[in-house]
C-alpha cells in the first residue's frame, strides 16, 4: 500500500458505468497508512468546480503472493474499490483506476523501508506494484457489516468474504456494479 499522508477535501463522487471489464478488484489500505483522502491529496487538481487526480499513485508493499499475483493479473484501465480495513468500521469508500500494469515493488530492494525483502533481488524480484489513479470517492463509505449482509445473493463470489486477509482480491462485475450503484449511493448506518 502507499506511502502516508495529506489531507484535502473529497474528491468527486464515485459511480460505475457498465463496462465489458471481466473482473474487478478490492484493494485494501488501513486509513492510519493510506486513506482515500491521501490519495486524493497526491494528485488533486482542480477542473471547474471538480477535483479530480491526475497524478498516479504506486500501490506497494503487498506481500502476500496470491495478492502479488491478484495484480500481476491487473490490466490497464481497471478498476476496483478502494477498501479502508483494520480500523473501527472497514468499509468500501471509493473507486481507483490502474494507470500502470505491475511491475517490481520498489520497496521490497530498500533495506530502510519495512517493506524490505532481503530474498529478493532486482534480477529476480519477488513483489510487484501497480500504480493507481483515484476514479471517485463514494458519497458515504460502504461498511463491511453492510456488504456482508448481501454476500450470499448479489455479492457472492467476492474474495473478501472468503479471503479475508487478502490485501489485494478480485470482485466479480456483478458485485462491483451493485456496490458502486446500489449500496455506495444509498445511505448507510455506519454500526
Amino acid at each position: 500500500m502507499p506511502r502516508k499522508k495529506a489531507r484535502l477535501d473529497p474528491a468527486p463522487a464515485a459511480t460505475a458505468e457498465p463496462s465489458a471489464q471481466s473482473v474487478y478488484y478490492l484493494m485494501k489500505s488501513e486509513p492510519d497508512v493510506f486513506s482515500i483522502q491521501d490519495l486524493a491529496a497526491r494528485g488533486a487538481r482542480m477542473v471547474g468546480e471538480d477535483k479530480l487526480s491526475e497524478k498516479t499513485e504506486p500501490w506497494t508493499g503487498v506481500r502476500n503472493f496470491q495478492a502479488r499475483n491478484t495484480m500481476r493479473a491487473m490490466k490497464l484501465g481497471e478498476k476496483a474499490l478502494f477498501y479502508h480495513s483494520n480500523t473501527k468500521v472497514p468499509a468500501a469508500v471509493g473507486i481507483v483506476s490502474i494507470t500502470r500494469e505491475a511491475y517490481p515493488d520498489p520497496t521490497q530492494f530498500d533495506k530502510k523501508d519495512e517493506y524490505y525483502d532481503p530474498k529478493s533481488t532486482r534480477e529476480a524480484p519477488r513483489w510487484l506494484c501497480v500504480d493507481v489513479k483515484l476514479e471517485g470517492i463514494f458519497p458515504q463509505p460502504v461498511p463491511l457489516t453492510t456488504l456482508r449482509s448481501h454476500a450470499t445473493e448479489e455479492l457472492a463470489g467476492m474474495q473478501l468474504f472468503t479471503h479475508t486477509r487478502l490485501s489485494v482480491g478480485t470482485v466479480p462485475p456483478a458485485a462491483f456494479e451493485f456496490i458502486t450503484n446500489t449500496l455506495a449511493a444509498a445511505k448507510q448506518d455506519a454500526s
